[in-house]
């Protein structure tokens, strides 16, 4: 059962494009990882970039809904991963405070979420928009257009990396 499973995943298209989600959905991978992933897998770029911003964008409702309740629910009952929270919560609140002084924080969460860079993405700007007290239906689709973004950068980058190969 599980060699054919790990059959499917590897050797179909439809495969290949659910694993370049579920990589994309990975909170430091996101689809920095998941787009080179799948198309060194063998799907077509534009196939590859569909499932990394799909599965970029799996969590992103999750995540400002409900991750205050888990940082409580982590404090209360794991106390020695509170320290961490703390420095989570810290670091996210210096971006905050960055983009609030300019009274843009819909443009600086656009920003944040679009520059693929490590610590940069959809996952942080979750974070950054839950901590805002922002809306989910106005938070999603200004991540939405920066995970876009930063998508079309990333296949850029890994459509010219594969063309020199």
């Amino acid at each position: 059962m599980i060699e054919a499973i790990s059959l499917w995943l590897h050797e179909t298209a439809a495969g290949k494009f659910f694993l370049t989600m579920f990589i994309s959905m990975a909170p430091v991978a996101e689809l920095r990882v998941g787009v080179p992933a799948g198309v060194a897998m063998g799907l077509p770029i534009p196939l590859a970039l569909l499932a990394g911003v799909m599965g970029n964008m799996v969590p992103v409702p999750f995540v400002i809904l409900f991750i205050r309740n888990i940082f409580k629910w982590v404090r209360r009952n794991i106390p020695g991963l509170g320290a961490c929270i703390d420095r989570i919560e810290a670091r996210a609140y210096r971006k905050i405070e960055r983009h609030r002084r300019l009274r843009y924080e819909a443009w600086g969460l656009l920003l944040l979420v679009a520059i693929p860079l490590p610590g940069t993405g959809a996952w942080t700007g979750s974070l950054v928009a839950a901590l805002l007290n922002m809306r989910v239906k106005n938070a999603v689709p200004v991540i939405l257009i920066g995970v876009v973004i930063a998508g079309l950068i990333v296949t850029a980058l890994t459509y010219g990396v594969t063309a020199w190969l």
